[in-house]
């Protein structure tokens, strides 16, 4: 294992290429169309993003079952945030409204920044978090600290859509703009698995080895060669699995499911995970771009495997025509050489969380290196990932290091590691 301190220079070369948000990887072709700068749409009065009900996993997820004072883990479950950028109308005078869970106050500290710039002088403010009087439903969301109330501290209304939207933003999993004078913000347990995702595919998902038979992934072993891309040519390889960047047999996990125009070629995985996508039905070394799960529609182009009159692959766009969400258990992430993977026939990416491929292929070039030269110099290398559920440390490290860098850029979802 590579010992963290020999990271260190590796860090400082690598975190130049993740603040750039150029597409041009180094060898010149385009990875992904630039953003530019965010466009910020203030939300409407009642409106909610996602426009699902707060209790359902595509949002905050169901209640988990009140917090109370008295109980022995409460400062640990419910720890005060005291933000001095944020403000807080504490009418019970006993700091309830300080009390939210782990995964609520980063999401408000990082709402707190976002206030500061878009309207210099006004602060964040918090009307209601935990609620330890009962004064909401039965099922309410604010007797765990998961659910704030909020605006701005100089009360003005006419900002609340935008506040919302910086909200939405900022990465709470439900947003409401339910009253003219509040906004309503919820998020998912910290102990949810729906929270914790990173970039998987469930148990059942297929992969093709060289030898031509097919392996589901709960039965992929490290060393087995499977079909990849290359993601510059577009052209079908075969690679190594180098290791198993998470890999949880019972894990139950929130997944996109991608259904397309050709019988037999949907994808499945987590709304963090990267797919290869394109707008128009073109090749995929022309206009395939790198995108969220989550962020894939209907019309939009897949790319999957056809064979030609030579029985050569090769990848041809499939239009997306439907996209669901399903609970299944199971989460794998293989990792190959070439970071990418065929799953059910369709072009993805190894990667999660980041949007821009090339960059965490480059981020990930220590753990093809430190396997390429374990294998040179001990022969076969088994799978380093221990089998008690636990993420690989080497993701796990590099979320740490560098989301004060370019968080604002990971998907809204990201793990917490």
């Amino acid at each position: 294992m590579i010992r963290h301190s020999l990271l260190l220079p590796i860090l400082f070369f690598l975190l130049p290429c993740l603040l750039l948000r150029s597409t041009q990887a180094c060898t010149g072709r385009s990875s992904k169309q630039s953003k530019g700068p965010r466009q910020s749409t203030p939300l409407q009065f009642r409106q909610r993003v996602p426009n699902v009900s707060e209790n359902t996993l595509g949002a905050s997820g169901p209640p988990e079952g009140r917090i109370r004072s008295d109980d022995p883990n409460f400062d640990e479950l419910l720890p005060q945030n005291n933000n001095a950028d944020i403000l807080y109308k504490d009418e019970e005078g006993t700091g309830a409204d300080r009390r939210m869970s782990k995964r609520c106050k980063d999401k408000l500290n990082s709402l707190a920044i976002s206030v500061m710039n878009q309207w210099p002088g006004v602060q964040l403010r918090v009307t209601e978090a935990w609620d330890e009087d009962g004064l909401h439903m039965e099922d309410s969301l604010h007797y765990e600290g998961r659910a704030v109330d909020i605006t701005t501290s100089d009360k003005d209304r006419s900002k609340y859509g935008m506040l919302a939207r910086l909200a939405v933003e900022a990465g709470f999993d439900w947003v409401h703009f339910e009253s003219k004078t509040w906004i309503h913000c919820s998020v998912k347990s910290d102990s949810s698995e729906a929270a914790k995702s990173g970039g998987c595919f469930p148990s059942d998902s297929r992969v093709v080895l060289q030898n031509g038979m097919t392996r589901t992934m709960a039965d992929l072993q490290v060393g087995e060669k499977v079909a990849v891309i290359d993601r510059f040519s577009g052209h079908i390889t075969f690679s190594d699995v180098i290791t198993f960047l998470d890999r949880k047999p019972s894990k139950d996990t929130l997944y996109y499911v991608i259904q397309t125009d050709r019988a037999g070629y949907t994808l499945t995985l987590t709304p963090q995970h990267v797919v290869f996508a394109s707008d128009t039905n073109s090749s995929f070394s022309s206009h395939s771009r790198a995108m969220f799960a989550s962020d894939v529609h209907t019309g939009q182009y897949l790319y999957t495997t056809v064979h030609d009159h030579d029985r050569e692959a090769k990848l041809q766009p499939a239009r997306v025509t439907g996209v669901s969400k399903v609970t299944k258990t199971g989460a794998y992430a293989p990792l190959t050489y070439h970071g990418t993977l065929l799953v059910n026939g369709v072009a993805a990416s190894n990667y999660a969380v980041l949007d821009v491929d090339w960059v965490s292929h480059a981020v990930f070039a220590p753990v093809r290196w430190w396997h390429s030269i374990k294998q040179y110099t001990m022969g076969p290398v088994e799978n380093d990932l221990s089998t008690s559920g636990q993420v690989h440390w080497y993701p796990s490290f590099m979320y740490k290091i560098t989301k004060p860098f370019v968080g604002r850029w990971y998907h809204s979802d990201v793990i917490d590691v």
